[in-house]
């Protein structure tokens, strides 16, 4: 294959790609939490057609070189952590993340999975649970009859039980945080795993060793800026067109030296 069509080709691709990343931004603008991607190109391995540095008499070398690029390709996508926009819901349940860290949930197979989403609701039994109903670690019960629930930036957890005056402390919302938070793997359901990229978790209290605070009745929302992404989508749209057009300027090119000489 000509190579400039195969470069042409590998553009087409990364920009397919990047487009698809953007869409999934877009779609996720108002999902509680979410943490928006970015598409990471690099270039392919070049044809070095001649050694920059090679010489070109007894006294001198070549201080360039012909090196013929091959194309490019997404190596990656990189979601960022910046801060989402703090809503006030209102709701005694909702716990939005101010700074660094994930709420770690358990899953029904035992193993553990991080998320930003505090929208947290009651099971049957009292416990505090995700909005598809895994149990958030460590496990928190309000007993029956509390008349309100009170959960303070350190994650103190505290309920107001009838027939008395004083708040009872039930548990304590601890956060996780890790080294690496792009190494986490995205499974959908606003949940992240934990893998050998991102490090260990390291669970501690809200507001202690860089870990952010909590604000009950608010929700973190996304941090995706709808205008950044729609210029990104233009330049997407503009990079795929140019890509296409090389192919066909390159098969014309072709078509020419097939047809006249």
């Amino acid at each position: 294959m000509n190579s400039a069509l195969w470069a042409a080709k590998t553009g087409l691709d990364a920009q397919n790609t990047r487009m698809t990343t953007i869409s999934n931004n877009i779609a996720n603008v108002n999902t509680t939490g979410f943490k928006k991607d970015r598409a990471v190109f690099e270039d392919l391995l070049y044809q070095n057609v001649r050694q920059v540095g090679a010489a070109t008499s007894q006294n001198s070398v070549s201080p360039t070189g012909l090196n013929l690029g091959t194309g490019v390709r997404v190596v990656a996508t990189e979601k960022n952590y910046t801060q989402g926009q703090m809503t006030n819901t209102g709701n005694a349940l909702d716990v939005a993340i101010n700074g660094r860290g994930f709420i770690q949930v358990l899953l029904p197979d035992g193993s553990s999975a991080y998320t930003r989403d505090g929208s947290f609701k009651m099971s049957p039994e009292g416990e505090l649970v995700t909005a598809n109903g895994y149990r958030i670690q460590p496990a928190i019960s309000v007993p029956q009859g509390a008349q309100s629930i009170s959960i303070a930036a350190d994650g103190t957890v505290s309920v107001l039980l009838a027939g008395q005056s004083t708040p009872t402390q039930v548990g304590t919302v601890q956060l996780t945080d890790f080294v690496n938070p792009a190494g986490l793997q995205p499974r959908g359901d606003n949940l992240l795993s934990e893998t050998a990229a991102s490090g260990p978790a390291q669970t501690g209290n809200p507001g202690l060793n860089g870990l952010g605070v909590l604000q009950q009745g608010f929700l973190e929302g996304s941090n995706v800026n709808v205008v950044e992404e729609l210029v990104a989508m233009i330049e997407t749209q503009r990079a795929y067109e140019m890509n296409s057009k090389a192919i066909a300027s390159t098969d014309q090119m072709l078509q020419y030296v097939s047809n006249n000489l």
